[in-house]
């Protein structure tokens, strides 16, 4: 390659590609092209152009938007990014697989990190003024041009999108939120996240939290609309695990209360006959967690000493497998006729 040929863009895909079109001092060091030679090349006119401080794109046209994020990338990384097969540097030129893992030091975040997650509710990225990077806070660097500076106490595993490392939806969403004073935005990006299964509203609030936005109002109302979503999306899981995997009907959303006593707690199913429950366990990470547990745990241990089996299930665990969650119900279900029986109880409709 001629350092003095402009290289022609390629699709996101072919990321391969856009680490011989933008490189750092060191790796033009690398290839014997001097401080001064790249500033020559890049003078008025000249075949390149300096994009952030100490990188360079080797094309004198507007940089694509593979361009941007490896740029960014570039500049907000101690050292050049790794090759994705041997975890050594990239050497200018050097082919890459199009599914990396590398470990990093930065990571793309923010609106730029939910457009490569897939949303629809985030601007493209040629239309991004600005690309969240997200580094720890111990490192000394400042936001320049188009790469925003974003810290963090310690940096989440990474997410890899076409090669790109990306902070998990989680972490991008609190740092899009934290951007956004808009509360339509926010409530479109959180119902996003929960609709389109990017992630669990428990793991988007625990992030909303860290990040302290749950003392924004416009925050919180989105949160409380998150929640509700994710609550609705769990539910037609539920309804869908006994249907389709051929559990007896329960009878559903309802109350329980020993006769002429007191209120034992709301269920989300519950088979009579067999004295089993199940309970969605759709608990946010805000402050009160612990006392909500606290309550779970109580209600649980009062029906089982009346010989009621509760089974707990997160909206992740249906998510993530409704066989599983259907065998653990069909177990407990089985089990029942091992048990003693249980107190007689009153099932109302909640």
């Amino acid at each position: 390659m001629n350092h003095n040929t402009p290289l022609s863009p390629r699709p996101l895909r072919r990321l391969s590609d856009v680490r011989r079109r933008v490189l750092t001092t060191a790796q033009l060091r690398a290839h014997g092209v001097t401080a001064a030679g790249a500033n020559e090349q890049c003078r008025p006119g000249g075949p390149w152009q300096q994009i952030l401080p100490g990188v360079f794109l080797l094309h004198p046209g507007p940089p694509t938007s593979e361009e941007r994020l490896h740029a960014v990338l570039l500049f907000a990384a101690r050292s050049p990014l790794p090759d994705p097969a041997t975890g050594i540097p990239a050497q200018p030129g050097a082919e890459q697989p199009h599914a990396p893992q590398p470990s990093t030091d930065a990571l793309i975040t923010g609106m730029a990190a939910l457009t490569l997650h897939g949303f629809s509710s985030t601007p493209p990225l040629t239309s991004l003024d600005r690309i969240d990077v997200l580094v720890t806070r111990l490192r000394r660097l400042r936001s320049h041009g188009c790469a925003h500076i974003v810290r963090t106490a310690v940096l989440p595993a990474p997410c890899y999108v076409t090669g790109v490392p990306v902070a998990p939806v989680p972490r991008a969403l609190a740092d899009a939120v934290a951007e956004l004073e808009d509360a339509g935005a926010v409530r479109r990006l959180l119902t996003e996240a929960v609709r389109g299964n990017h992630c669990e509203p428990a793991a988007a609030v625990r992030e909303l939290t860290e990040a302290k936005l749950l003392s924004r109002p416009h925050v919180v109302d989105a949160v409380d609309s998150l929640l509700a979503e994710g609550r609705v999306i769990a539910e037609d899981r539920l309804y869908r695990m006994v249907r389709e995997y051929g559990l007896p009907d329960p009878v559903w959303n309802v109350d329980l209360r020993l006769p002429g006593g007191p209120h034992l707690g709301g269920l989300d199913a519950y088979w009579p006959e067999q004295a089993v429950a199940v309970e969605l366990d759709t608990r946010a990470p805000r402050q009160d967690e612990d006392a909500l547990w606290s309550e779970y745990a109580r209600k649980r241990e009062h029906l089982e000493r009346l010989g009621i089996t509760v089974v707990y299930i997160t909206p992740r665990k249906l998510r993530a497998g409704l066989e599983q969650q259907a065998t653990v119900v069909r177990t407990a279900l089985m089990a029942s006729n091992d048990r003693d029986p249980a107190a007689y109880v009153v099932v109302l409709p909640r």
